[in-house]
């Protein structure tokens, strides 16, 4: 074998049981009882899984993008997706794919959000997605259940899919939250990525202290229910937890333009350098540098790749916090 050449990434297969059809404006203040008068307006295709492997892509990855669509939204979603060339199987349903509303108030600098229900699925189509990601799913790789589940799916449904990925020997990523995350939690995956108030709602506490933080990610590492736990903090940084123990980051200085899709980028380029061969502390350098690119972009923009790989070489010259 010739040293000299890069050992090809391990595939990574998302799946998006919720996509949205982001759409973005901005206007100068936010009030009842007017029209109110917006700028020109952005249309992307949003959702956990389809917004990680957009980043994977952007990164220089090769994704699978798993995720339903129906409808005449889901028809515009998944022309978005042609556009920007990410491989993806579109699983059809009856109902219309959502959309979400973002609205940015320029006299203030807030950010307003509007992220509606979704189509409810029937248990025919739910389970096609489970044999989409059986058919898709290579061994080896990782498969990375992200986003909210739709009216009409169980809340077991991503624990089914850490199943499905311990069958196909793939490593089971999930990045959800409630009843649905504690179902995973209760089967076993690879790796979650829960913000603060996420974690907090799964324990039913608020976790202030870093501290109460840091044990919270642990115990979920002792008990088998993920071999990795990377708790995102904003603006305070990243925390990792492993058997291996503890690593923090603190996130670089950047200007914020939006927080919209901050998390999907830090969990793509996690997964993306694993999947790449890198050791966890370099994907977790990798991942810090890709949330904080994407509040560089405005509305619902993803980060763009020299902005990830100039933070990634800056935060990799620091020495990780353990």
């Amino acid at each position: 074998m010739d040293a000299s050449r890069p050992t090809p990434a391990q595939p990574i297969v998302t799946l998006t049981m919720n996509p949205a059809l982001d759409i973005s404006t901005s206007t100068e203040r936010v009030f009842s009882g007017h029209k109110l008068r917006c700028a020109t307006s952005r249309v992307d295709p949003g959702g956990g899984g389809v917004n990680v492997a957009r980043v994977v892509q952007r990164l220089g990855g090769r994704p699978l993008a798993v995720y339903t669509a129906g409808g005449p939204a889901g028809e515009a979603y998944r022309r978005l997706i042609e556009a920007e060339r990410v491989p993806a199987v579109a699983v059809p349903i009856g109902g219309s794919t959502r959309e979400d509303f973002t609205i940015d108030e320029t006299a203030t600098g807030e950010q307003f959000r509007f992220v509606l229900e979704g189509p409810e699925l029937t248990e025919n189509e739910w389970r096609a997605c489970l044999d989409r990601v059986s058919e898709s799913m290579p061994a080896g790789g990782y498969l990375v259940a992200s986003g909210s589940l739709p009216p009409g799916v169980p809340e077991d449904f991503y624990a089914r899919v850490a199943r499905l990925a311990r069958k196909l020997g793939a490593r089971c990523v999930v990045d959800t939250s409630g009843p649905p995350l504690a179902e995973a939690l209760a089967e076993g995956v690879f790796l979650i990525k829960p913000s603060r108030r996420e974690l907090g709602l799964h324990f039913g506490t608020t976790l202030e202290s870093a501290e109460s933080q840091v044990q919270a990610a642990l115990s979920l590492v002792a008990g088998g229910s993920a071999e990795h736990v990377a708790l995102t903090l904003g603006g305070q940084g990243a925390v990792l937890a492993s058997a291996d123990g503890i690593l923090r980051l603190a996130v670089p200085k950047v200007p914020v333009r939006s927080t919209v899709g901050a998390g999907d980028s830090f969990l793509a380029a996690f997964v993306l350098r694993l999947a790449q061969g890198r050791g966890l502390a370099q994907a977790f350098q990798a991942a810090v540098a890709a949330g904080s690119a994407a509040v560089m972009t405005p509305a619902t923009d993803l980060c763009h790749r020299d902005d990830v790989e100039r933070l990634e070489a800056a935060l990799a010259a620091r020495p990780l916090e353990a």
